[in-house]
């Protein structure tokens, strides 16, 4: 089934007329903020047959929460859509049982089925703050990958050769260290080319940490008998410490999910070097206007707090409205800006002695008695200015003051009425 972009309505058979003066504007859109395609001149030739194309990401629900770093290559999925081509949102039910070995020193862990079946729940939902639900497809990749018999998996494995699964960096390296590679890995690069056999996927995005296994789907589709898919490779973006890798495992991510004035203050966090960046791959916001503000900073005629402020406001609007990001932005500048108090702070009665640790964790401020000590060590946690370090503090009963966790998390304790 196609879906026409301009009224959603299901259409059989339509064709996409674009004029060849529109071709290059399309295909610069679509290139944008992307390290690599593989290749142009194919993805250029399937844009001009006139046909929607099927444009497949897949992901595996190895967590509950999607980031920022996911949000790349779904926004290049919707743009995809825009254009009125089929999109297919992957979830990888059956493949994240296994797990996929790129980028691990180790064998992952695999997930059991209620693992898979909760976190793929929310993938669903979360996706869709980004595509528009009613015209792209959800499809879970068990649908076919269980179906398959052990013939059909020695099939599979018959095209490909050990040294060429060898050539994976991560792979290479375990090898050369004597570390252990578990035969079951070798197959994950082969179910995700699998993925892409059963769609006869005309395109598939992904990070350029999966290079190998996309290529490995073209692959596949030659030795099915199909054309192979173009692969556009994004970027893998850096998260809030301006170093790694955006994930939520090094407490460096901005959750999809995240609240309004959360996700603007995280923004805010994000170090100068990384706006430009974070404009061109995070938002829409027009190629001409990045390239502009890039230049203000690099001249040192626009403050990057600014700058900052502007790619805070475009990505909470993007996410929760207009109206939400100017609310964060007001209340980030009273808060952080001018040294203000948030309104709206939680509040805990004092009318007992307390371990602090206790009343940050049942007040939701931290996650962890974990993630308190590590705070307290840090002396990111204040009372009324005067930081905070002794782990085993008792709060007395009736204590007042405002508690300051990190930069934008407060809580006011007061004693009982």
């Amino acid at each position: 089934m196609w879906y026409n972009p301009v009224n959603g309505r299901a259409l059989q058979g339509e064709r996409l007329v674009v004029a060849a003066a529109d071709m290059d504007a399309i295909f610069g859109r679509l290139r944008r903020g992307c390290v690599e395609v593989i290749e142009e001149d194919e993805l250029r030739l399937k844009l001009s047959e006139g046909r929607p194309l099927t444009v497949k990401l897949g992901a595996d629900p190895s967590a509950p929460d999607l980031h920022l770093g996911h949000a790349v290559v779904l926004r290049k999925l919707r743009q995809f859509q825009d254009l009125g081509h089929e999109v297919v949102f992957v979830i990888g039910d059956f493949t994240g049982r296994v797990g996929d070995p790129t980028d691990r020193e180790a064998t992952r862990r695999q997930l059991d089925d209620e693992e898979v079946r909760s976190n793929a729940a929310t993938y669903e939902s979360q996706a869709s703050r980004i595509l528009d639900p009613g015209r792209a497809r959800v499809a879970f990749n068990s649908s076919w990958l269980s179906t398959l018999t052990f013939e059909d998996v020695i099939r599979l494995a018959s095209t490909q050769t050990v040294a060429r699964m060898l050539e994976r960096e991560d792979f290479k390296n375990r090898f050369a260290a004597e570390r252990p590679i578990h035969l079951h890995e070798f197959f994950y690069p082969l179910m995700q080319g699998q993925d892409s056999v059963a769609l006869a996927a005309d395109v598939e995005l992904g990070g350029t940490d999966q290079k190998f296994n996309l290529l490995m789907a073209r692959d596949l589709m030659r030795e099915s008998g199909l054309e192979p898919e173009v692969v556009m490779l994004m970027p893998l973006l850096v998260g809030t410490d301006g170093v790694k890798k955006m994930s939520k495992s090094l407490g460096n991510h901005i959750g999809i999910s995240d609240p309004p004035e959360e996700m603007f203050g995280k923004v805010m966090s994000l170090p100068d070097h990384l706006i430009v960046h974070y404009l061109e791959v995070v938002t829409e916001v027009p190629m001409g206007e990045v390239r502009r503000i890039g230049a203000a900073l690099d001249a040192h005629t626009m403050n990057p707090r600014d700058a900052k402020a502007l790619l805070a406001r475009t990505i909470v609007t993007d996410f929760w409205g207009a109206e939400a990001a100017g609310q964060a932005d007001e209340r980030f500048r009273r808060v952080f800006s001018e040294g203000g108090l948030p309104e709206d702070m939680p509040h805990a009665v004092t009318d007992e002695d307390r371990r602090l640790i206790d009343i940050l964790r049942s007040s939701g401020l931290v996650a962890s008695a974990g993630e308190a000590r590590r705070l307290l060590a840090e002396g990111a946690i204040d009372l009324d200015g005067d930081v905070l370090r002794d782990v085993s503090l008792i709060v007395p009963a009736g204590t007042e003051g405002v508690v300051r966790v990190g930069k934008r998390r407060f809580l006011k304790l007061q004693s009982k009425d």
